[in-house]
């Protein structure tokens, strides 16, 4: 294969199809197009201009901000180069910079505005081998002085003044790229320690998107709004891989305050959500419905009943898409979807079964950023919302080691395109003869498709010797709209209780219309009516539940779990050990039979001013429950 790197299929496109649409940018409230040949040549100026700066093959270039074109071409330029590229969540606190920087060893970092400069000018005296640092947002930059600072606009300048030079630069450059050469680090999600940085091949990357576009096919007419952090392996896969490959056009959001309505201008025909932001929106569209008329409630109501019963015979309602689907597809930038995905962690089945009814072609993906992403999908026409589907290609393998006697066992894979290690590590305890060892468990069904239930570690048995799986109940509670977070506790104790966390802008919505007096996150937390409301929800799930399942205490924390505090990752996947450890007094007391947990503590907000918070945290016993008297005791 010719073009087996990013910069080479850049190049191929812009000769080819230079006059075309590649990307689109929204900058105050305005669509700007950018063709292949203008692409090209933001990429080129990019690339030679980071070469004039001394910087080439085995340099790391960061990059941190926003989804941008500037981010897309300078990840394309510092391939082009020789260098690897290493994305950093924008939302990364300074030590967290500081320190995937500084393991990398990074050369130069391309960051968006004043705020990302900022960390890393706090975190200077850790980066010593940080020589360059270029910005695209020049607003506020004034008052910095570094030497290191370069606006994006010099760097663009000395590469074109280099590209008139010697206009054979940048086919050399792009020439000399290898496939075989690490292009990208891409950080894991770190679920349980630090990140570590998986080191990606060009040539893996490509190949592995062109046999998961054999699975789901993309074309020049298909439109991707990328609103996913663009340092997440599967935005990588989209806005780079297919976007170069199948030429779908790839949209930039103006900010990610304005991200639906700006996606409901394009009508994307395939997109792709994490778990959390199919949960939002579910919870957000019935919070709509909460302050609707009666009639627009009721036909609600009808328009899902008739819309779920026709998906269980695995059919569409015509009358529930005339009553109430087809207006919220089109409410939410859904109606050209022809293709729609979620993945990075479980979805949970009501949620699924929600958007499905809806007529979402929802579509389920299970993989690891170690083996370059998704590698499972269901196919077009057999899609089961409890599983992940089938391998896309035959060259995957995946078995299940050591099944216990219903077939559930680690998922162990591999494939032609895998990662080719880890940066600084000279053994990888995972990856044993060729074969990743997920620490996931699951098993096959009847028709072949992998069912994901959870962490192995975090599969739990309680003291009566119950096995559970707490992402699966977690994920009915976040079905909710009132519930953001929940942590299902339990392991090794006599029953389950749960930690959650409410959805606030929607409780405190709910609490204003009930004239329900509160000030901040936690007074609203605390309030009884708040509480009964929570109960409530969670007795519902519980209906759902096996006995030994269901749960039968519950606290609302006093604050949201926040990935900065570390208690969730940047993917918003629970960090658990950092939970029990903690929350551990709190859970202590849950498990104590204490009615009530007084909380005198303070928290720390990302602006680096901090609130100390005092309350008292309610035990609230389940109806159903087998905790007598701390419901009562509560109240």
């Amino acid at each position: 294969m010719t073009d087996d790197t990013l910069p080479k299929l850049l190049a191929r496109n812009a000769r080819a199809h230079g006059a075309e649409v590649a990307l689109r940018e929204k900058a105050f409230g305005i669509w700007r197009s950018i063709t292949w040949t203008e692409y090209e040549a933001g990429t080129r100026a990019m690339a030679l201009g980071l070469r004039a700066l001394g910087l080439g093959a085995g340099d790391v270039v960061g990059l941190i901000g926003d989804n941008r074109p500037d981010w897309v071409m300078g990840e394309i330029a510092a391939h082009a180069i020789g260098a690897r590229s290493l994305g950093v969540y924008r939302d990364a606190l300074d030590d967290e910079v500081a320190y995937l920087l500084e393991f990398a060893g990074a050369s130069a970092v391309i960051a968006e505005d004043e705020e990302q400069v900022d960390k890393l000018l706090n975190v200077s005296d850790r980066l010593p081998k940080l020589r360059h640092i270029v910005y695209s947002d020049p607003r506020g930059m004034r008052k910095h002085e570094d030497a290191r600072l370069l606006p994006v606009s010099e760097l663009v300048r000395a590469g074109d003044a280099a590209h008139a030079a010697d206009p054979s630069a940048w086919a050399q450059l792009v020439a000399g790229t290898r496939g075989e050469d690490v292009a990208v680090l891409c950080t894991t999600s770190g679920t349980t320690a630090r990140p570590k940085l998986a080191m990606l091949t060009g040539g893996a990357l490509v190949r592995h998107c062109e046999s998961y576009l054999r699975a789901d096919p993309k074309s020049p007419q298909d439109e991707y709004v990328s609103v996913l952090p663009l340092p997440w392996i599967m935005e990588q896969i989209y806005v780079l891989g297919w976007g170069l490959i199948a030429r779908m056009k790839v949209n930039f959001v103006e900010e990610p305050e304005t991200m639906m309505a700006d996606l409901r201008e394009i009508g994307p025909s395939f997109v792709l959500f994490a778990p959390r932001v199919w949960e939002s929106l579910a919870a957000d569209v019935r919070a709509r419905v909460m302050d609707a008329s009666p009639l627009k409630r009721r036909l609600f109501d009808l328009g899902m009943k008739l819309g779920l019963a026709a998906l269980d015979r695995g059919r569409r309602s015509a009358l529930a898409d005339q009553v109430l689907f087809r207006a919220l597809r089109d409410r939410l930038g859904f109606s050209r979807l022809r293709s729609a995905a979620t993945g990075g962690a479980a979805l949970g089945p009501d949620t699924f079964r929600f958007f499905m009814a809806m007529g979402v072609p929802l579509r389920q993906l299970y993989g690891q950023t170690e083996l370059l992403g998704a590698y499972t999908v269901h196919k077009e026409g057999d899609v089961d919302f409890d599983t992940v589907g089938v391998p896309f290609d035959a060259g995957i393998e995946i078995r299940i080691d050591a099944p216990d006697q219903n077939g559930v066992g680690e998922i162990v894979t591999r494939h032609p395109n895998m990662f080719s290690g880890y940066l600084g590590a000279l053994e990888n305890p995972d990856l044993r003869d060729g074969w990743l060892h997920t620490g996931d468990a699951g098993y096959f069904d009847k028709a072949g498709h992998l069912v994901v239930i959870d962490r192995i570690k975090d599969i739990a048995t309680t003291s009566a010797g119950d096995r559970f799986s707490p992402q699966f109940i977690e994920n009915k509670l976040k079905f909710s709209p009132y519930v953001a977070e929940a942590v299902v506790l339990g392991d090794g104790r006599p029953h389950l209780a749960a930690i959650l966390c409410i959805r606030f802008p929607i409780v405190a919505k709910w609490a204003e219309r009930r004239r329900i007096a509160f000030t901040t996150y936690s007074d609203l937390a605390a309030k009884q009516p708040v509480l009964d409301l929570l109960r409530a929800e969670v007795e519902a799930v519980n209906a759902t539940l096996p006995a030994a399942q269901r749960i039968r205490e519950m606290v609302l924390l006093y604050k949201e779990l926040d990935a900065d505090d570390e208690e969730l990752t940047r993917t918003r996947k629970v960090r658990r050990g950092v939970i029990n450890t903690k929350y551990g007094d709190i859970i202590a007391a849950i498990y104590r039979g204490d009615r009530a947990i007084p909380v005198d503590t303070t928290i720390a907000f990302q602006d680096g001013t901090k609130q100390r918070i005092r309350t008292t945290l309610r035990v609230i016993s389940m109806r159903d429950g087998t905790a007598p008297g701390l419901a009562q005791a509560a109240e």
